[in-house]
């Protein structure tokens, strides 16, 4: 395989000129074709013409004189590039990895059991907005949603506001979608709000 900043593999150079002759015994035809010499010169090469390039390539075999505890040592450092290399995940480190070798802050690693999941019913179309804009989530109490208008008509009354018009627009959202769900609430069940 042929590396940054060596030659092509085949000269350029024209027949008759200074080239190199083909090394094949009596040829006389240019050596425009590179071939190593053996596995342990890859950058030493003959020079062929094609004739002879050919008849050498199919000759070749890299592994030729090698045991088979050799070929597999060499297959194994050729799957590495030919450097070491270490099993994932050990890089020296004698402990085993467990939860108190990191920082767990939120406890993802700590042996407790998932909490269930709640199976939460689905708000009625018609109040998924004024849920929205009150900021609340389905199924709601009276007392819950009571204690969120008061807490946002506070926050967004225009005598707090210095009369901000964006604030008043707020407001208003906040009453429909207030009398809306409190209306909602009232015509239905305690055990269907709940």
């Amino acid at each position: 395989m042929a590396r940054r900043g060596t030659p092509p593999l085949r000269s350029s150079s024209v027949p008759g000129s200074s080239a190199k002759l083909c090394d094949a015994p009596g040829c006389e035809a240019p050596g425009e074709f590179r071939a190593p010499r053996d596995r342990s010169r890859l950058r030493d090469y003959y020079h062929f013409c094609l004739e002879h390039v050919r008849a050498y390539n199919q000759a070749w075999d890299f592994y030729r004189g090698m045991s088979p505890e050799e070929i597999e040592q060499n297959l194994r450092e050729d799957s590495g590039w030919q450097r070491p290399t270490w099993p994932l995940g050990r890089l020296g480190q004698a402990a085993p990895f467990g939860p108190d070798t990191i920082r767990d802050p939120l406890g993802l690693f700590a042996d407790t059991k998932p909490t269930p999941k709640k199976t939460a019913k689905e708000a009625p179309p018609e109040l998924r907005a004024a849920l929205d804009v009150l900021g609340l989530g389905w199924p709601i109490d009276e007392d819950g949603l009571r204690a969120r208008y008061k807490d946002l008509a506070k926050r967004y009354h225009p005598d707090v506001n210095g009369g901000d018009k964006s604030a008043e627009e707020r407001l208003k959202d906040i009453n429909r979608a207030y009398s809306l769900i409190r209306k909602r609430l009232a015509t239905l069940q305690p055990s269907q709000a709940a």
